[in-house]
């Protein structure tokens, strides 16, 4: 098999990662293998038979052109700077153009120790690898910027946590993994010419388009800040949460990365925190486009090393492209809100504005505990007038069905204002409102099969669900349903 590799991260020199070979497993077996994606990166997937697929992506053995390695970055956890983190059980395995032109980073996670390991053993759990497999495709089929799985492969050797589990290794696949934490590990360090070498290695790479600005670091900020207030808006509107929003789990290209601690929140609140060790809320939901500015806030002192030799007018530059971040994201997330609502033609003129209908139904929906995506799918199917199936969306709310009769008064109002055809309507409301999301008690699930059975079924099922989740499939309700009770997962890990 030939992989068009072309490793432009590596030319960045040593300071930027240290050359690592994967530590190789004892009986590499292949889960799944992504055929589109591999395609979509310039391989044939046609000629790689599952042993080959699991000796390449577990690390045991190493392709022609790969130049494996670790990558050095930092990073504010939870508010707190560590001043070297990096890849302690990743390796960047090597960079490919995609078909599309665009180049892309071929990761492997869980492939073994690395200098940046600390006291990990650089292996990982079985369970996470299936959770990000499941989750980041899913966030790909739902429009969200992130990171793809390009294959699961599992190890034949345990991996000892709170118990000894099987182990796995995740090959994931983005336009970049480099992070602000990147940029912090050498401008902590004031590798003045590090962080202008990384700055125009990610101009080069990734935006190009920047190349002639004014002044491209200025304008790498400021892509940069549009894009990651957009994602989070997307997070928003689907009912995600990162889990962990620390500056090294936040990519320099507004993808999602690192799918630890995450989920989609079933009954909605909007302080629900799902990692287990967000003792104080940080990232929990409502807390995410702040805490994506403050991050942002911590790449700006980077980029302010270069941004102008007069270290004030930098400052100044910066913070006036941060200031953008806000009003960038409130316009994504009203707008997105807005078409999950039906609300696709605005006249506050006219009566009540658009705002006020969504915050109102967001507070509702609090206070009563409805499903997040079932209240969405199920008002993309209401008529213009009241009808019977009014009714099927007020169970969501329980006893709170007369204030939310109320609220449909006021949203009929407002689609009567647009003149948007009823038809039309719910077929673009169901463009935005899935049907299926990886529920955490389904991902759970399918987890438990695979440690304890060595069942992957329920992975295979929920996964194939998931890669069309704006149609309904007949035979497939129970993965639209919210958990009972016993299925609850209130809390998910990392597997570190």
């Amino acid at each position: 098999m030939a992989i068009p590799f072309d490793n432009r991260y590596a030319a960045l020199g040593e300071g930027f990662f240290m050359r690592t070979r994967p530590t190789p497993v004892p009986a590499p077996a292949l889960i799944r293998f992504n055929h589109e994606l591999a395609l979509d990166l310039g391989m044939d997937p046609e000629r790689m038979e599952p042993e080959y697929v699991a000796r390449i992506f577990s690390g045991n053995e190493i392709p022609e052109g790969a130049e494996p390695l670790a990558m050095a970055y930092a990073g504010h956890q939870f508010g707190f700077f560590t001043p070297q983190l990096g890849d302690g059980r990743a390796i960047l395995l090597g960079e490919v153009t995609g078909r599309d032109g665009r180049g892309y980073e071929i990761h492997l996670k869980g492939s073994g120790r690395t200098v940046f390991s600390r006291n990990g053993d650089g292996r990982a759990p079985l369970g996470p690898v299936l959770r990000e497999y499941l989750v980041s495709e899913a966030m790909h089929r739902l429009g969200v910027p992130t990171t793809r799985a390009l294959a699961a492969v599992t190890t034949g050797e345990g991996v000892f946590r709170d118990r000894v589990l099987p182990g796995a290794v995740l090959t994931r696949v983005a336009g970049s993994f480099v992070r602000v934490g990147t940029f912090e590990f050498h401008a902590r360090r004031g590798d003045v010419e590090a962080v202008r070498k990384l700055a125009d290695h990610v101009i080069g790479r990734n935006y190009p388009e920047l190349a002639q600005s004014d002044n491209r670091y200025l304008a790498l900020l400021e892509a940069v800040v549009g894009r990651q207030a957009s994602l989070v808006a997307k997070w928003m509107g689907l009912g995600f949460i990162h889990g962990v929003m620390n500056t090294d789990n936040m990519s320099i290209l507004g993808e999602t990365i690192d799918y630890g601690p995450c989920a989609f929140m079933d009954c909605f609140d909007f302080d629900r925190v799902y990692s287990s060790i967000d003792q104080h809320g940080r990232y929990a939901y409502s807390n995410q486009p702040g805490v994506g500015l403050w991050n942002l806030a911590r790449l700006a002192e980077c980029l302010a090393l270069i941004v102008d030799p007069d270290m004030e007018a930098a400052i100044e530059s910066v913070k006036n492209i941060l200031g953008g971040f806000m009003p960038a994201y409130e316009s994504a997330w009203l707008e997105g809100m807005r078409a999950k609502c039906g609300l696709f033609r605005t006249d506050g003129a006219a009566g009540r504005p658009d705002r006020r209908v969504v915050d109102d139904l967001l507070a509702l929906m609090a206070k009563s505990g409805a499903d997040f995506t079932l209240t969405f799918f199920l008002l993309s199917s209401l008529r213009d007038r009241p009808a019977a199936g009014d009714e099927k969306f007020l169970e969501q709310f329980g006893p709170m069905a007369d204030p939310v009769r109320k609220w449909l008064e006021e949203w009929r109002a407002a689609l009567a204002r647009q003149s948007v055809g009823e038809k039309r309507r719910q077929e673009e409301m169901r463009r935005v409102n899935p049907v299926y999301i990886p529920r955490n008690h389904l991902v759970e699930a399918a987890i438990r099969s695979a440690e304890e059975d060595d069942d992957y079924s329920a992975f295979h099922e929920l996964h194939e669900v998931l890669q069309i989740p704006y149609e309904l499939k007949r035979g497939k309700e129970r993965f639209q349903l919210p958990p009972v009770p016993e299925e609850e997962v209130r809390q998910t890990f990392c597997g570190t």
